[in-house]
């Protein structure tokens, strides 16, 4: 199918009729909003733009909207101090089950109700993710990532951008940074089977179920330890220390490593019988 093209250079709104199967937006500084719908059709807006136009195409299914001039594959090591001045802030509604590819240096984004499979490469600039169903894979450089009430597997990869997942009910989480901050809530019902978190810096806590059915691993060369669950065992020695031990049945797997971060496991307190969630408690428990 032929490509049609458009050169956006103020605000501005397109709408598409023919549904859209792939998004990608590449993006240098502002603000980038995904939102998926239930409808067929997809829709385009730009609010606020400066410096060169974005281009817009469009080409079968796939919609794409950027600059010719950041590529996503090199995206993380993209730099450009000599260019001009450039910002957008873009809005985009697409179908649900689409799959989108955002890229980000110095932006914001923002994307919920997506099916699909969500794909993130960001070098600064925050990212925030909410009810998402399709799988999650976020690479950044310095830009942190938000995301909630997640239900697809969660891959994230950064140098020292922070994490932090809550209600997260998907069946896996992996997370590596180097020196990024990682925090992972667990839902009650259908949390992750599989959670691997490893930092070289970073602090790590993660809040599981009560009752937890996992088998624990978690290991800290440099930092403390705490637990919450009795049937956990911290212990170790010549500096290095580890939380291991089965809950429930141990049908899961958790595994959480730091060099000199500390880790702490907390503990979910049942849901209200009104079904208010729980509030968040405090690291209690052993600690080393």
């Amino acid at each position: 199918m032929a490509e049609t093209a458009w050169e956006v250079g103020e605000p501005r709104t397109l709408a598409f009729d023919e549904p859209v199967t792939t998004l990608r937006v590449r993006i240098v500084d502002g603000t980038v909003n995904v939102v998926g719908t239930d409808e067929g059709s997809a829709r385009l807006e730009v609010s606020a733009i400066e410096g060169p136009p974005l281009r817009v195409t469009r080409e079968g299914g796939t919609l794409t909207v950027g600059y010719d001039d950041v590529p996503w594959k090199t995206l993380l090591k993209w730099l450009d101090p000599k260019g001009p001045r450039r910002s957008a802030v873009v809005s985009l509604v697409v179908p649900a089950g689409a799959r989108v590819e955002v890229g980000v240096v110095g932006a914001n984004a923002v994307v919920s109700g997506i099916r699909g499979t969500t794909a993130l490469r960001g070098v600064t600039g925050d990212a925030t993710f909410v009810g998402l169903s399709g799988t999650v894979q976020a690479e950044t450089v310095s830009g942190g990532l938000e995301a909630q009430a997640l239900t697809g597997d969660l891959r994230y990869q950064s140098v020292s951008g922070d994490l932090t997942v809550i209600e997260a009910a998907g069946s896996a989480v992996r997370a590596e940074s180097v020196s990024g901050d990682m925090v992972v809530d667990v839902g009650e019902a259908g949390g992750p089977a599989d959670i691997r978190l490893a930092t070289v810096s970073g602090e790590v806590a993660i809040r599981l179920p009560h009752p937890a059915d996992a088998r624990v691993e978690a290991n800290t060369a440099g930092g403390t330890l705490s637990s919450a669950f009795e049937d956990l065992r911290v212990g170790g020695q010549w500096g290095s220390k580890q939380i291991t031990g089965t809950l429930g049945s141990g049908a899961g797997r958790l595994r959480a490593t730091t060099v000199s971060g500390s880790i702490a496991l907390l503990r979910r307190p049942p849901a209200d019988e009104d079904g208010t969630p729980p509030a968040a408690d405090a690291p209690a428990g052993k600690v080393l």
